[in-house]
């Protein structure tokens, strides 16, 4: 029975129980928490609007004015399935995504990871920055996904990978 109308009837059944309603909309409200507060204490960075998504990831792109002149964003994203966060570096598009993958298959990116080219993977490195968050304590998690940001977005121009 994988039929469309069965997972509807699924789908509708899990809703009316109502914590998947209550969860979905109290990650979107925290994702645009997050974005508003660091568009607000990072005012020189361009914030992209917030991307909901299909119930597999919801993120946006948090770039500062350097990446943004290269055709890069960064994307801060929650991935649903896996309950975690990531940051990746990203392109502006799959030409882009494509050469920076290439020309950083070529450099020691050291923790960090490198994502392939191939249908459906947007980014060009990817760094898990909160494996299981707390959404107990969210002014707790908004901070731990700043700081490890910030980090990682630092890394990107004190490793070498991109110039300032």
């Amino acid at each position: 029975m994988d039929s469309l109308a069965h997972h509807v009837q699924e789908y509708t059944k899990q809703l009316s129980q109502g914590h998947i309603k209550k969860a979905y909309r109290g990650i979107m409200t925290f994702m645009s928490d997050l974005k508003s507060y660091l568009e607000k204490k990072y005012p020189e960075y361009t914030t992209g609007s917030l991307y909901f998504g299909y119930m597999d990831m919801t993120y946006f792109a948090f770039t500062p004015s350097a990446l943004k002149n290269l055709k890069l964003k960064i994307a801060i994203v929650y991935l649903h399935e896996e309950c975690k966060f990531e940051v990746w570096l990203a392109g502006n598009n799959r030409k882009i995504q494509a050469d920076f993958i290439e020309f950083l298959s070529r450099k020691n990116i050291g923790k960090y990871t490198l994502s392939t080219v191939q249908p459906g993977v947007d980014s060009i490195i990817v760094s898990t920055i909160v494996e299981t968050p707390d959404f107990s304590d969210l002014d707790a998690l908004k901070k731990k996904i700043e700081e490890k940001t910030i980090k990682f977005i630092k890394d990107m121009f004190h490793m070498g990978f991109i110039a300032k």
